[in-house]
């Protein structure tokens, strides 16, 4: 059995358990749901650098997690997973955020440090940013990727600060995502 473990921020990444030779092909056909279902958030005109969401596929079963600021964002790319050619079933397993106007306050603060920074300049110019500004009751998580250790430590040190309680950093370098 193979399973595939794909995180939709930049691309997609990928870890495969077992061997056999029936894995082996059913492995074609989990790489490209993955990265179809990529494509798909990539394009989503409602994701933004405040969610993030990540997923396995195994078999044609995809399991999404992460977390969105809003329930229609869940439905939808529930939806859009579950129209890709492959997919037999789809457990959407995304968390909501709750409304908070403090939460939005800080995503947008540490969002404008961290883009406004000239050492962001070039992520904040993609069409997808890497860095993603997760805020939970106040509660920060930096996910996504970033080229390389000092940019990692370099976002969370612009993402304190601003009254949140705490901040986790879980951003990855390119060489780490290479590597799985």
């Amino acid at each position: 059995m193979r399973t595939k473990l794909i995180g939709w921020t930049l691309g997609v990444v990928l870890m495969t358990l077992g061997t056999s030779a029936a894995a082996a092909a059913q492995e074609r056909s989990d790489t490209q749901i993955a990265n179809d279902i990529a494509r798909q958030i990539n394009r989503y005109a409602q994701f933004t650098i405040f969610d993030y969401v990540t997923g396995s596929v195994d078999n044609g079963v995809v399991t999404l997690t992460g977390k969105v600021t809003m329930p229609f964002k869940k439905d939808d790319i529930g939806r859009k997973a579950g129209e890709i050619a492959g997919v037999r079933e789809v457990q959407n397993v995304i968390g909501v955020l709750p409304v908070s106007q403090y939460d939005e306050s800080l995503r947008v603060r540490i969002a404008r440090a961290i883009y406004g920074n000239s050492a962001f300049w070039q992520y904040g110019a993609m069409a997808n940013p890497p860095i993603h500004i997760i805020v939970d009751r106040g509660h920060v998580t930096l996910t996504g990727v970033v080229n390389s250790n000092a940019d990692r430590m370099l976002a969370r040190s612009l993402a304190v600060g601003f009254g949140e309680l705490s901040v986790t950093n879980e951003l990855r370098t390119d060489a780490e995502m290479r590597s799985h």
